[in-house]
């Protein structure tokens, strides 16, 4: 089911793109990954064809995609929904169901890691990710201890989610899905038609709310609930996008 998307009308059209994994390729740890050149120019390109109806949906932090795509500022949304920008200058919103986990869960986190050389923890406030891309064969018995963990700790409201090669600890309530929803309420998305592409579990609340607004889904590396179709590897999102940037440009 390979992708394939014509170039959408720009004046109702509205794009959401998850970030590791689609736009970019994985690395060995999520500081490590390689923003290609040319590529901030070909989204700036995208973006303002489409009237800035244009946002990056990530588990990272706004400040890190800001760190990641400078000098280009974008609509954004961080941490699986948590954070959200609905404007390129205004200030950065904290939903109103995101809560940062406590310090005692980084601290027993951090002691069971201890366990399974070659995974690492990452906080994010609003979750902690936890990568093993060094350590892929522990996924399972990682899994396991991460569930035993949460139950342990009895947090309210906290579940764990898979990505690609990492789970992340967060917070019930947020997700990419009601930020995509947030963002299709609000000027310049609303009344447009939704295009999100993503590449794992994460995105799948995404994938779920694009279509239920009779957008579209597409995946990247594997066929995913909803999609449809799916680009082999991050760098076929990129040729894409270089492609819309062209098409969009002219007269």
């Amino acid at each position: 089911m390979k992708a394939s998307i014509d170039a959408p009308p720009p004046d109702r059209t509205a794009l959401f793109l998850d970030v590791d994994g689609t736009l970019l390729d994985l690395a060995a740890s999520p500081a490590a990954v390689v923003v290609p050149d040319g590529l901030v120019e070909r989204i700036a390109g995208v973006e303002q064809a489409l009237g800035g109806a244009l946002a990056l949906v990530s588990g990272r932090t706004l400040e890190e995609l800001d760190r990641l795509f400078w000098p280009l500022r974008l609509r954004a949304s961080g941490v699986h929904g948590a954070e959200i920008r609905y404007d390129p200058l205004a200030p950065v919103v904290i939903v109103d169901a995101a809560v940062a986990l406590p310090a005692r869960l980084w601290r027993s986190l951090n002691a069971c890691l201890a366990d399974f050389p070659g995974a690492f923890a990452e906080d994010k406030r609003f979750s902690f990710a936890v990568h093993y891309r060094a350590a892929p064969s522990c996924a399972a018995a990682l899994r396991e201890a991460l569930r035993r963990l949460v139950a342990a700790e009895a947090i309210a409201e906290v579940e764990i989610i898979d990505g690609r090669l990492v789970f992340e600890i967060k917070g019930r309530g947020f997700d990419k899905g009601s930020a995509i929803n947030r963002f299709l309420a609000r000027s310049p998305f609303a009344g447009r038609v939704p295009i999100f592409i993503g590449d794992d579990w994460t995105d799948e609340a995404g994938f779920a709310a694009v279509v239920q607004r009779h957008g579209a889904a597409y995946s990247v590396g594997r066929v995913r609930p909803g999609v449809a179709g799916v680009f082999a590897e991050p760098s076929m999102v990129r040729d894409w996008l270089e492609s819309l940037a062209t098409q969009m440009a002219r007269p």
